[in-house]
């Protein structure tokens, strides 16, 4: 080979050295751009699911009552919102600190199953406990109204009781009579008024010493009376009596008399006679006097 020819050959080799090292360059170049486009789009992804996350955090809180649970969520979403930051000023190219973020979330992931995990259990439980509450006012309510109704059936029961014990004064008979102890029909000549009435058989009534206090009502429905120290107890409040009999009562029939001594005026009218006993009214009867 001449010394021509090893020149032409020389420059041949480097020709195609440049080329290649220049096929190098242009090959690392666009596999560097590639590699920054992946990173990008890898960061990008990465914001996404963080975002995501933090959001995540929000709807999750809305469903917990419990408040160590709401601490623990807030700390969770703060720790996220901390690392997103962190990822939004991180180059694309430090693909050091773009996986140790992708780690973090990984764990954040992991972490967040576990609180939903924990939810669940306690939602679980509450509805079960709602379930029993439920359960249980229900009975309760139940209940209430069978004691109720029960004690309604009993005042019932009891008020019959009292109704049938009570005594009844029947066939009442007013007799106005003169001083000659006659009838007496013209209301100056009255002087005494006799009252019989018959205290009716009750096999339900107590047995024993009854008193019985028999009220004589003027025409102007003023109660006769001897003393304003004569009282009774009826229907929670007081009345005056003009009569006070004490029988004792076997549960037969029994026949009672009483008086009453005029000692004051009398107009003409109609005057009325009201018995009770045991704080009922037991029996009613009327007259008129000219």
């Amino acid at each position: 080979m001449n010394k021509k020819t090893g020149i032409i050959v020389g420059i041949a080799v480097l020709v195609i050295a440049l080329f290649g090292v220049i096929f190098l360059l242009v090959s690392e170049k666009r596999t560097n751009s590639e590699l920054r486009e992946e990173f990008a789009l890898e960061k990008e992804e990465l914001e996404n699911e963080y975002t995501f996350f933090a959001k995540q955090y929000d709807e999750i809180k809305l469903t917990v009552s419990n408040d160590s649970l709401s601490v623990l969520l807030e700390q969770e979403q703060i720790k996220t919102q901390r690392l997103l930051e962190e990822l939004r000023t991180v180059k694309s190219t430090n693909a050091t600190e773009i996986r140790r973020l992708k780690k973090e979330l990984a764990t954040l992931r992991k972490v967040m199953v576990t609180y939903i995990n924990q939810i669940d259990s306690l939602n679980r439980l509450t509805t079960q406990q709602q379930q029993v509450i439920a359960d249980v006012t229900r009975k309760y309510n139940t209940a209430s109204r069978q004691v109720s109704t029960l004690t309604e059936e009993k005042k019932a029961l009891d008020k019959k009781v009292t109704l049938a014990a009570q005594l009844d004064a029947t066939n009442i008979i007013i007799e106005p009579k003169n001083k000659r102890d006659k009838s007496a029909k013209k209301v100056k000549d009255v002087t005494k008024f006799t009252i019989r009435f018959t205290v009716t058989k009750n096999i339900t009534a107590v047995t024993g010493e009854r008193t019985i206090y028999i009220n004589i009502y003027k025409p102007n429905n003023e109660v006769l009376t001897k003393s304003e120290s004569n009282t009774f107890k009826f229907e929670n409040t007081t009345l005056p009596y003009s009569i006070r009999k004490i029988i004792e009562y076997n549960g037969e029939e029994q026949q009672v008399t009483v008086y009453w001594n005029v000692d004051e005026y009398l107009s003409a009218g109609t005057y009325r006679v009201d018995i009770f006993a045991d704080g009922a009214l037991i029996g009613t009867q009327s007259v008129s006097l000219n």
